[in-house]
């Protein structure tokens, strides 16, 4: 909130924090548990400055003691100006003082979590806006579009109205009112409201007519106003309804029951902050506009895939300048195309289905080594999969093979985790590969372990890419590919969506023509193959046990659907008796349906990729 601290520094400190506070809202969380990471910015001995600091941090220390919450850690940069001589002029360049709020608690349920996802499929639903402010425009967007700061900063007057709001927020979402949620901050009510459509992919009709009510209209009397005076005052009016960036919370609640919700709002004492602002366009009214009325006249109405593009658009003039341009176009491309249906799941098995219970039963935990190497992570994910799926997870540290602490001759299977082995300087997975193909040792106990007939293995990511280092020493994967950089040259994070294919794979016994999301983590996953051939060899005899697929189920190469752009949509592979399997997404972080950051309705406890380790422990018997 730094545009702030240039006319309140004190009040800028309140709403760093209160922003803190209401995006942290949308998990399960209680306000008494909630800790803040302070980090203070200042230009200290300047004139003036060391008070307006004094006063900021003054400010917090009170907000926090009234709200009942810590701030056990911070740190400060109070030398935030410079200085220098451009000819004969001195310039001088100072940052205001300022504070960066970092909140953190322990989340109850992460089930009970909201996004600002706007349900569609909910029946006829509203927007309840929950106001914590006075419309003050200084400081905000707004000002700053039009080359202004503003002499009224937004505030915090009372914190115990923050609080409360925040208990009422969990107490909707506990009882099952809260559909989605996003906290009113930079752009205001409109940005707000513009952002949950885009995720929503719908459209929002806005009404402001309580918003934009004229507090002083009654106090003009028999005095005359000129039309044109009136006019003005209208529009400063809806300006400040809609632009200003005073503390708020936005909900989306089914309209049945927006009577209970408002009850419940004001037993929290909200009653006059709350307000219905909207409703969201479903069924006859799914226009896919954002519209805003106001005296029964709409004032303003556009396409919501227009007002997306135009919000992704700086984004993607930056994207296009740092990465690579054409990966840079297909995703802003993606944003308005009508056609594209965002994630889903079509899946052949049913995922509730325990296919290792047997052997569970049996009281037999087979030994499975979690190998990990420098830098390499996932492995308490890992671990915690096949642990749920029947085998005894054992931590193994390349260090402890190199030792004789452990041997692959103790173990049925191991996998390979992702992460970053040797930061990848010797390229994805290289300098976990070169550990083992550099020592001779270590070399004849993977390839004994390779050639043993009732041993299995599991590369993901890091791993994916070691193990497609040592294709050379597992039987049946010399037309396996290296993986190398993106084509969009950045390290891409995401819930993609892949297919399960037709392959010997253990590991995807009975899923082929799954397809459903995943998670995606990694910088090189470009399958790179050494001879075209080799994919040809690959695709013929059915070794491609998984592929990107955009939002129609196609197989592609087309960013951001495939974020690596490997040939075919290709990216992950297996051995002809399906032992040995490769692949570049995470099917460990997503084990639980919890951990999917977009779900279908009506998923249990495990997520479909559960039955990838309960395969594994079904094929050992």
């Amino acid at each position: 909130r730094t545009p702030v601290a240039i006319i309140d520094a004190a009040a800028a400190s309140r709403l760093a924090i209160g922003e803190a506070l209401t995006n942290l809202a949308a998990a399960d969380i209680e306000l008494s548990r909630v800790k803040l990471s302070a980090n203070w910015m200042a230009a200290c001995g300047l004139p003036g400055e060391d008070a307006k600091l004094y006063d900021a941090v003054q400010a917090a220390a009170e907000f926090c003691k009234r709200l009942g919450i810590s701030i056990p850690v911070g740190k400060d940069s109070l030398s935030m100006r410079t200085a220098w001589r451009d000819g004969d002029e001195d310039k001088r360049v100072q940052a205001p003082v300022s504070l960066i709020a970092s909140a953190a608690a322990r989340v109850g349920d992460v089930r009970l979590s909201l996004t600002p996802q706007l349900r569609t499929d909910c029946g006829e639903t509203v927007l309840i806006l929950v106001d914590l402010g006075r419309q003050r425009l200084g400081g905000s967007i707004f000002a700053q579009v039009t080359q202004q700061i503003g002499n009224e900063a937004p505030d915090v007057e009372r914190p115990e109205q923050l609080a409360a709001a925040i208990r009422a927020l969990r107490a909707l979402a506990n009882a099952g009112l809260a559909l989605a949620y996003h906290d009113r901050s930079d752009g205001g009510l409109f940005a707000t409201v513009c952002e949950m459509a885009f995720a929503g992919h719908c459209g929002v009709t806005l009404n402001i007519d309580v918003l934009a009510m004229d507090p002083v209209a009654s106090d003009w009397g028999d005095f005359k106003v000129r039309p044109e005076q009136v006019q003005v005052r209208r529009e400063e009016l809806t300006l400040r309804a809609l632009l200003n960036e005073e503390l708020g919370l936005v909900i989306q609640v089914p309209a049945a029951s927006r009577s209970a919700a408002m009850d419940l709002l004001r037993t929290e004492g909200l009653g006059a902050a709350s307000h219905i602002v909207a409703q969201v366009q479903s069924g006859d009214q799914a226009r896919d506009t954002v519209e805003i009325w106001r005296d029964a006249k709409c004032i303003f109405s556009m396409p919501r895939a227009q007002l997306q593009k135009a919000w992704s658009e700086v984004s993607w003039r930056i994207a296009r300048l740092r990465d690579n341009p054409e990966a840079a176009d297909a995703e802003f491309a993606r944003a308005t195309d009508p056609d594209d249906r965002g994630l889903s799941m079509t899946l052949t098995f049913d995922p509730a289905e325990d296919i290792a219970a047997p052997m569970i039963a049996t009281g037999s935990r087979p030994r499975i080594a979690i190998l990990r190497e420098q830098g390499v992570n996932s492995h308490y994910e890992m671990a915690a999969a096949f642990d749920r799926a029947g085998f005894t997870a054992v931590d193994v540290h390349m260090t402890d093979l190199l030792a004789g602490r452990a041997s692959l001759r103790d173990f049925k299977g191991f996998a390979a985790c992702g992460g970053f082995s040797y930061g990848d300087v010797l390229g994805g997975g290289g300098g976990w590969a070169k550990t083992i193909l550099h020592n001779p040792k270590l070399a004849e106990e993977f390839a004994a372990f390779f050639l043993r007939g009732d041993s299995f293995a599991l590369g993901v990511c890091n791993g994916c890419q070691m193990m497609s280092q040592l294709a050379m020493m597992i039987p049946g994967a010399q037309c396996w590919p290296r993986f190398t950089r993106n084509r969009s040259e950045q390290f891409e994070g995401r819930l993609v969506m892949v297919e399960v294919l037709e392959s010997p794979s253990l590991f995807f016994a009975g899923m082929a023509g799954s397809r459903m999301p995943i998670a995606n983590a990694h910088g090189e996953g470009y399958a790179s193959f050494a001879q075209p051939e080799h994919r040809q060899q690959a695709e013929a005899s059915r070794l491609v046990a998984v592929r990107f697929v955009d939002s129609h189920g196609n197989a592609t190469e087309r960013y951001p659907y495939n974020p690596n752009g490997s040939p075919g949509g290709i990216t992950g592979l297996t051995t002809p008796d399906g032992r040995f399997t490769i692949l570049m997404p995470h099917p460990e972080r997503v084990r639980r349906t919890v951990q999917l950051s977009w779900q279908p309705p009506g998923l249990g406890e495990d997520s479909p990729w559960m039955r990838m380790f309960r395969n594994a422990r079904r094929w050992l018997g």
